[in-house]
């Protein structure tokens, strides 16, 4: 079971599309309503193994304090206006799916921010800090950020939203380190390392294919009603991820050295999209949440995709690793 969860780990920009045309044609020819019970024990599924591995020591390292300054500013002062501003753009009457897109944007790393760093040769201890810090701040900013650019028209339940936060996020977390603790003094630190450790991030993926195989099969009527649907919402991703990576860029080789530069690529552009999709289903609740969660689950795509070229073309930006040494 674990070769095949690591292999729908591993494909995602192939098993996310798989699971959305399942739900849909699933949704399409079954009543999807039971579906509805199955949301939170997959949010939970979706995000407990990640927080296992979650390093918070990392957030009290020095000696990087520009470059994480720098990193949060883009994530909480640019991008999640420019999501705003390109949702009012291509979803003036939806209101649902520019929130999608906002979610997206005010949530930044996610596991795959270190993955991505460490195959492109990039400084891992820097990544690691953004990723624990991104998932914080950008936790408990999000109530605040919804309600402030959608409040006007639509109705944003603040305490509501913190308490479902606490819940998807918070409450993981502390189980994720509790976890990790009792899994080291059990096994010890050399075994969890080299055989454990791996294995939560493709069980975290299985609660991201449950959550989209969910939301598309409460949404698969009026997908197949109007099927270009889903097609429209590629552009203005496109255009999100496109300027985040050439700004990122921009800034990370003029102002840091190389394995800062790619670190704060991966820490602005990757999306942790795991937890919008998490509070778009709960907060929202089975009525509202599948709309949002049809843009949010679009970015699983584009996102490993731009990903994965980038590494191909990281030493073309930057220079190769060994430049530094």
């Amino acid at each position: 079971m674990w070769k095949a969860l690591n292999i729908l780990q591993k494909n995602l920009v192939w098993s996310v599309p798989a699971f959305m045309i399942a739900g849909i044609i699933f949704g399409y020819f079954v009543n999807p309503a039971p579906l509805k019970v199955l949301i939170v024990p997959l949010t939970f599924l979706m995000v407990y193994p990640m927080m296992i591995n979650l390093q918070l020591a990392k957030v009290f390292s020095g000696g990087d304090f520009k470059l994480q300054l720098v990193t949060q500013l883009i994530n909480f002062g640019v991008i999640p206006f420019l999501a705003f501003g390109i949702g009012k753009l291509f979803f003036p009457e939806q209101p649902l799916l520019l929130l999608g897109l906002l979610l997206t944007s005010l949530l930044p790393t996610s596991g795959m921010t270190i993955s991505w760093t460490g195959f492109a040769k990039g400084n891992l201890n820097a990544a690691i800090k953004m990723t624990v810090i991104g998932l914080i701040a950008g936790s408990l900013a999000t109530p605040f950020y919804a309600k402030w650019l959608m409040g006007a028209v639509i109705e944003i339940p603040l305490m509501d939203t913190f308490r479902q936060i606490a819940i998807v996020v918070f409450l993981p977390m502390l189980l994720g380190f509790i976890t990790k603790q009792i899994l080291i003094q059990t096994v010890g630190a050399d075994k969890y390392n080299k055989n454990l450790k791996q294995k939560f991030p493709a069980f975290s993926t299985l609660g991201v294919l449950g959550i989209v195989f969910v939301a598309m099969a409460l949404k698969a009527t009026s997908i197949v009603q109007n099927p270009l649907k889903l097609a429209t919402f590629f552009v203005p991703l496109i255009i999100i991820y496109g300027f985040n990576f050439v700004l990122s860029t921009l800034v990370g080789k003029n102002f840091f050295d190389r394995g800062d530069a790619i670190a704060l690529v991966y820490g602005t552009v990757m999306r942790n999209l795991s937890i919008a999709l998490a509070i778009a289903m709960t907060v929202f609740g089975p009525k509202e949440g599948p709309e949002i969660a049809l843009i949010i689950s679009m970015g699983y795509i584009i996102q490993v995709q731009a990903a994965a070229w980038y590494v191909k073309l990281t030493d073309r930006i930057f220079g190769p690793a060994l430049a530094e040494v």
